[in-house]
């Protein structure tokens, strides 16, 4: 299957949380600044407020990002908005996001279960399936989404999937995953997953091989020499140097 949120020129570059660099992190300063570096591919996470709005937020707690007790699901959208992040920067919800990077594609973890129901709402209110992919460390969660779009909107799979994946690129090489791309760490259990012989079995699954989140300049050269489609990263400047080396853009 085609997938329209893939439709890029390989390989190319994740912003992860918007990056490292104008504003803390999954904040409308931080896209912005990806943006302005040529970062078309965005990620992010969400989690719903007391009062059902989803923010852009990756722990489920306040403290480390906001310096603040309790968690996202305890707070009013209306309590959270007026929370100054470090720099003055405010925490954005998803729809803001989709409306200020219309031209951006997201790479979007629900964080919790509750999330799930509403993050759908969104993505077709926003008309944006075709511009999310939808990763998470649950399997159900990603399952849920997808089937409310019918399997046409592109996602990773979680832990059971990916296991799946790997099964399938070493044994079963004619099954057709139901995932747009397979987005993984390129060890994991002291198994390294990225050698250059496993990505092209996986991609000859149908799947595109991304790798997080890479801050290393050395392991984004290796990775992308050995054949990834896409790099995950803190260090979107560092990676966008990278890939003007190799004549691509993030």
């Amino acid at each position: 299957m085609a997938w329209p949120f893939l439709d890029t020129d390989r390989p190319f570059g994740f912003a992860h949380r918007g990056g490292f660099g104008a504003g803390p992190e999954n904040t409308v300063a931080a896209f912005t600044h990806a943006t302005e570096l040529g970062y078309r591919y965005l990620e992010t996470d969400v989690h719903k407020t007391a009062d059902d709005v989803l923010v852009a937020f990756h722990d489920g707690q306040l403290e480390r990002v906001a310096g603040l007790p309790g968690a996202i699901a305890d707070y009013s959208w209306d309590r959270l908005s007026d929370v100054q992040l470090e720099g003055g920067h405010r925490i954005p919800r998803l729809s803001e996001l989709l409306e200020a990077f219309p031209d951006a594609r997201f790479n979007i973890d629900p964080k919790a279960d509750d999330a799930v129901e509403l993050l759908i709402e969104t993505i077709r209110h926003h008309d944006a399936a075709d511009r999310v992919c939808i990763g998470s460390f649950s399997d159900a969660r990603i399952d849920r989404v997808r089937r409310s779009f019918d399997d046409r909107l592109c996602t990773s799979p979680g832990p059971v999937g990916a296991a799946k994946v790997l099964l399938a690129a070493l044994l079963y090489p004619r099954w057709h995953p139901p995932y747009g791309c397979l987005q993984i760490p390129p060890a994991a259990g002291g198994l390294s997953l990225s050698s250059a012989w496993l990505i092209r079995r996986i991609q000859r699954l149908g799947l595109q091989v991304h790798f997080w989140t890479v801050n290393e300049e050395s392991e984004m050269e290796r990775l992308l020499d050995n054949g990834a489609d896409a790099i995950i990263t803190d260090e979107i400047e560092t990676l966008r140097r990278v890939l003007a080396a190799r004549g691509k853009t993030p």
